[in-house]
């Protein structure tokens, strides 16, 4: 799994992180966000590829795990 580290980055950032990532197409990617903004943006960009999303939040950090 692709674990990306997107916490201090504003977006349009960590969408183009996860983008990038995605030319792999592995099946499933980790990523971590630190703004509700960028969870909502990541989670919207991974669901309109065809990926599922699910997200904890712990501190004020979220992991969204991406999977297809």
């Amino acid at each position: 799994m692709n674990t990306l580290d997107a916490r201090g980055l504003s977006c349009p950032e960590p969408v183009v992180m996860l983008r990038k990532a995605m030319a792999s197409q592995e099946p499933a990617y980790q990523i971590v966000v630190d703004n509700p903004t960028s969870r909502e943006n990541v989670t919207r960009y991974a669901e309109h590829q065809g990926y599922q999303v699910a997200c904890v939040e712990h501190g004020g950090e979220y992991t969204l795990s991406i999977t297809k």
